[in-house]
């Protein structure tokens, strides 16, 4: 009873401050202020951005405060302060400040939670000044990865990352148990979920406990990143969390259910797959394998072992490439909307986006083409660049989004405590959570 009265605490104060975030100054295309008003909002002409993020990663943030200076050359009176919100808590943290009295002006929204953004009318339409703008080129933009973020001409936000999910691997862990390494297997057509896992079980089996053969994107799986986690290997299986019309539940699935309890045999049978409560850091050498995107490679920098990177596994019906996306926005509740679409234009021109091509994949055609893009990250080869970002993103699909994420998550955190558990019934645990979420997927 308290678990589920909390529950619908959580999802009402999220709807509360969605409906709060449209309200008022945040009308869904509300004209900003024209900028000589935004400058005399401060008593000393200076305007000050705040851009919300949710990486705090040292090379991610010397690149962003490079663009703040540089834009600063032609906006002498503008500075840009990026504000870190932890990626679990990011879009709630976020839905709360827009709702707040000092909304943030700008900042990343996640792909998930894009239609749900897009509904709410938290975001400004960007479609006309950047059509209108000759040099910006709007049109280099791929036509796939703008489909979340635009409503017929609207374009509610500029993506800047169009990542594939991906696993990293550490490759003297792989030699030291005389396991063939993923590259390996990826060059016999071998590399799938089924192999990954008995990789995962031979390394964990043949190291010193406390190694891993596996775990999960950002140690998350059990907490904020389950779809992360899990959408990749039900799709490899042939399910999804649901249908394309987001109406009909797929979690309880034959496919999604197949794919979800292999994670679970790993984890609770074979002792392969970081447990819940348990740490076994990847990056610091304590587990064999990793889901990730590019940008958690800048975490490598000065591993302690040699590593390598490849493609998600191939499942039952094939390979399924799997994308994260996330955007560059400008809140219509934010101070000073014409600055901050400036800004959204500066970092997204052709000039930003292959300096951001390092870390995050571009939704530019001209630079995603580009040999520059295959060279743009000094710790990933050319030839593994093609293989696991490129391709991904040329056949991939998008993590599963939804106008209703914002609940859809937080119902999902609560239900799936019962999944984490070694005698849990996949099939009925992901059925009690379909049933869950009818009411906000229309069933």
């Amino acid at each position: 009873m308290t678990k589920k009265y909390l529950l619908f605490i959580l999802v009402g104060s999220i709807m509360m401050f969605l409906v709060a975030a449209c309200d008022g100054s945040a009308q869904p295309n509300a004209a900003p202020p024209p900028v000589s008003e935004q400058v005399s909002q401060a008593d000393d002409g200076l305007i000050n951005l705040r851009f919300t993020i949710w990486s705090g990663n040292e090379a991610h943030l010397a690149m962003l405060n490079g663009f703040a200076e540089a834009f600063r050359q032609t906006h002498p009176n503008v500075t840009v302060q990026f504000d870190t919100i932890p990626p679990g808590d990011y879009t709630d943290k976020l839905v709360i400040q827009l709702a707040g009295s000092n909304p943030p002006d700008a900042g990343w929204v996640q792909g998930d939670s894009a239609p749900a953004f897009i509904d709410a009318g938290v975001l400004v339409d960007l479609g006309p000044i950047l059509r209108q703008d000759p040099d910006y080129d709007f049109t280099d933009l791929s036509a796939s990865a703008m489909n979340l973020w635009q409503q017929g001409e609207a374009v509610y936000s500029i993506p800047f990352s169009t990542s594939p999910f991906l696993i990293l691997y550490n490759r003297d862990l792989f030699e030291a148990a005389g396991v063939e390494t993923p590259a390996e297997m990826v060059a016999k057509d071998e590399w799938t979920w089924e192999a990954l896992a008995e990789a995962a079980k031979l390394i964990a089996d043949g190291t010193p406990p406390g190694i891993y053969g596996f775990e999960s994107l950002d140690a998350a799986v059990y907490s904020t990143r389950f779809w992360n986690n899990l959408v990749p290997i039900m799709r490899a299986y042939g399910g999804d969390s649901w249908n394309a019309e987001g109406t009909t539940c797929l979690l309880n699935s034959p496919e999604s259910v197949a794919a979800i309890q292999l994670y679970h045999d790993m984890v609770f049978v074979d002792g392969s797959a970081v447990p819940p409560g348990e740490q076994g850091d990847f990056y610091s050498g304590q587990s064999a394998m990793t889901m990730a995107q590019l940008s958690r490679v800048a975490r490598l920098k000065d591993a302690p072992f040699q590593w390598g990177i490849a493609p998600l596994p191939s499942g039952p019906v094939g390979q399924q490439p799997v994308i994260g996306q996330a955007a560059i926005s400008v809140f219509n509740a934010g101070p000073n909307n014409d600055i901050a679409i400036d800004f959204a234009t500066f970092m997204t021109n052709k000039e930003n986006v292959t300096r951001m091509a390092e870390f995050f994949p571009p939704a530019r055609n001209s630079v995603l083409e580009s040999k520059e893009f295959l060279e743009a990250n000094p710790l990933v080869d050319a030839e593994s660049m093609q293989l696991a970002v490129v391709s991904a993103i040329q056949n991939g699909t998008v993590l599963s989004s939804h106008a209703e994420f914002p609940n859809i998550d937080l119902i999902a955190r609560v239900q799936l405590e019962s999944l984490w558990v070694p005698d849990a019934d996949v099939e009925a645990v992901m059925t009690d959570l379909c049933t869950a979420l009818d009411p906000f997927l229309g069933g």
